[in-house]
């Protein structure tokens, strides 16, 4: 899968190169990214500015992997979408539970929060 990977401190920035998301491409996406949950920095978002069609397996699958990163106390962040892309999660009625920003810089700032969250938790 032709994407940038680009790793900071607390979390790593995926950026595809692709402007269609297809169904056939469910398994190089979970390839891509499930694995960080076994790394050091397991904290992902996922930069989809040039993507401008998502196929419903694809959305279907970034909830999916949304919910394994949540399950496991790691972040999954989706920002710089499309609009047509907004508007196809909002179709599809998963807009609301994907962790969505409209900039990169907003979803290192959900990644950091979530991060302190999970630290003041773990306290209690």
């Amino acid at each position: 899968m032709n994407v940038k990977i680009d790793t900071k401190e607390k979390f790593t920035v995926i950026t595809t190169q692709f402007t269609h998301l297809s169904a056939n491409m469910t398994d190089e996406i979970s390839n891509l990214l499930l694995p960080y949950l076994q790394k050091d920095i397991p904290h992902i978002i996922f930069k989809l500015t040039s993507i401008f069609e998502l196929d419903d397996e694809v959305a279907t699958l970034l909830l999916q992997i949304k919910e394994q990163f949540y399950e496991n106390n790691c972040s999954f962040v989706i920002c710089d979408l499309q609009s047509n892309v907004l508007t196809k999660l909002d179709q599809l009625e998963i807009s609301e539970i994907l962790n969505i920003t409209p900039t990169e810089s907003e979803a290192w700032d959900i990644v950091q929060m979530e991060e302190i969250e999970r630290e003041l938790l773990e306290g209690e």
